[in-house]
C-alpha cells in the first residue's frame, strides 16, 4: 500500500487524506503543531520543517510527498526530494514563494500582469510609485497570504501615503523583500483551478468566480459568468505556466478581469480554496486529482455536475442545519477551534440550473443571517440569466 506524505497538516491536507482513502492510500502528515486538524484523519509527525532529523523520519515512512501550503521552506522540499519523489517540484515551490520571481515568470511566459517593481529602500519606493502611479499596493515578496503583508497606497490626501506604507512594511525590505504593484480596478476576480500529471496531461475545471472580504475568500461560483473565449485565454495562461514549471499536481491561477482583459494576480502551488466546490460539483474533485497526479495515475474528468457555490466559514461555524436541510447542500467542518480570521469550514450548494442555485442560496443566506455573503453570488446568477 502506498503512503503519501503531506508537509502541512491543515484543512487541505485533511481533505487530501479523505479523497485518497477510496484510492487505497495511506497518509503521513508532518506539521509544526500537535493539534493540526489533518491529524484527526491521518498519523501526524510533529516537527519543524527545517529539522533534518524530523524530515529524515518523514522520508523513511512515505513513498511520495506533497504539501498543503506554499510556505513550506523550498530548501526543505529540495532536501526531501533527494530521498523521495516530491510533487510539485521544489523549484516551482521556491519560485512561487517570491512574488517578484512569480510576476517575472508571468511576464516572461506572456501572461499579462499589473505593473510591478522591486522595492529595497524608502527612496526606491518613491521611485516605484513615480513609475507605476497610484493607487498601488506595497506587498512583502514572501510569506503574505489572505491579504496579509499588504498595504494600499491611495492618491487622495485622506488616503494612505508612501510614509504610511513604509512604516507598516519597510522593516521587511531587507528580510523578506518588498514589491510594489499597480492597483487593478477589476470587475471580477476569477481563478483557474488546474491539474497536470506526471506525463504532462493537463486538465482544468471550469473557470471560477470569487468574492473576497478583507482579503479572504468569502464565496466561489462555478462555472463563472464568462464567455468561452475568455475561459480559453485563462486556460491557456494556466497551461503555459504549468509547462514552464514542469508542474505536477493541482494549482490555482488567480486572475483579475479588467476591461475584458485577464491579468494574473498570483499562482497557488497546491489545492485551492476556490476549488473546494469540486468535491460535490465535479466528476473528480481537485483533491482526488491531486492524488492521481502525484502518484502518476490517470487524471479524472473535471467536468461539472450542474452549478455550484462554495461559502467559506471564517472565525466560527454557523448553523449546519441551514445548509443541510436544502436540496444540494453539503457541509464541511474542518475540526478546528473557532478563532477570529481562521478558516474553520465551508459549505457547498450544488443545483442543476443557475436559477435553482440562486434560489437555494437566497434561502441559505436568510436562514443563516448571512445575506451579505450570498448576495453578490445571487446577483451574478440572476443577471446572467436575465
Amino acid at each position: 500500500m502506498t503512503t503519501v506524505g503531506i508537509l502541512g497538516g491543515g484543512q487541505l491536507a485533511r481533505m487530501l487524506a479523505l479523497a485518497g482513502a477510496p484510492l487505497g492510500l495511506r497518509f503521513l502528515v508532518m506539521d509544526t503543531q500537535p493539534d493540526a486538524c489533518a491529524g484527526q484523519f491521518a498519523p501526524l509527525l510533529v516537527g519543524d520543517y527545517r529539522d533534518e532529523d524530523a524530515l529524515a523520519e518523514f522520508a523513511s515512512k512515505v513513498d511520495v510527498a506533497t504539501f498543503d501550503f506554499e510556505n513550506v521552506p523550498a530548501e526543505s522540499a529540495q532536501w526531501l526530494s533527494e530521498r523521495v519523489p516530491v510533487f510539485p517540484n521544489p523549484r516551482a515551490l521556491g519560485l512561487i514563494q517570491d512574488r517578484l520571481a512569480e510576476k517575472t515568470l508571468f511576464r516572461d511566459a506572456g501572461v499579462p500582469v499589473p505593473e510591478f517593481a522591486d522595492v529595497t529602500s524608502r527612496e526606491g519606493l518613491d521611485a516605484a510609485i513615480a513609475a507605476i502611479g497610484t493607487p498601488c499596493i506595497l506587498k512583502t515578496r514572501r510569506l503574505g497570504y489572505d491579504g496579509k503583508g499588504q498595504f494600499r497606497i491611495r492618491p487622495d490626501k485622506a488616503g494612505a501615503t508612501a510614509d504610511d506604507a513604509w512604516d507598516a512594511l519597510g522593516a521587511q525590505a531587507q528580510t523578506v523583500g518588498l514589491i510594489l504593484e499597480a492597483f487593478v480596478p477589476f470587475e471580477r476576480e476569477l481563478s483557474v483551478v488546474a491539474v497536470r500529471g506526471r506525463d504532462g496531461e493537463f486538465r482544468t475545471w471550469p473557470l471560477t468566480e470569487n468574492w473576497h472580504v478583507d482579503g479572504v475568500l468569502s464565496a466561489s461560483l462555478a462555472p463563472a459568468r464568462v464567455d468561452d473565449a475568455l475561459s480559453t485565454i485563462a486556460f491557456d495562461h494556466a497551461r503555459r505556466l504549468a509547462e514552464r514549471l514542469d508542474y505536477v499536481g493541482v494549482f490555482a491561477l488567480e486572475l483579475f478581469c479588467h476591461g475584458g482583459e485577464l491579468l494574473a494576480n498570483e499562482l497557488a502551488p497546491r489545492v485551492h480554496n476556490s476549488g473546494h466546490w469540486s468535491i460535490e460539483g465535479a466528476e473528480t474533485s481537485q483533491f482526488e486529482n491531486h492524488m492521481r497526479a502525484v502518484l502518476g495515475r490517470p487524471l479524472g474528468a473535471t467536468t461539472m455536475r450542474g452549478h455550484a457555490c462554495m461559502l467559506n466559514w471564517i472565525g466560527e461555524l454557523p448553523d449546519a442545519d441551514a445548509v443541510l436541510q436544502v436540496a444540494g447542500g453539503h457541509w464541511h467542518d474542518y475540526g478546528k477551534l473557532p478563532r477570529p480570521g481562521r478558516k474553520v469550514g465551508h459549505a457547498t450548494v450544488r443545483r442543476d440550473s443557475a436559477m435553482e442555485l440562486a434560489q437555494v442560496l437566497q434561502r441559505v443566506g436568510e436562514s443563516l443571517g448571512r445575506q451579505d455573503q450570498v448576495a453578490p453570488v445571487v446577483d451574478a446568477l440572476e443577471r446572467s440569466h436575465s
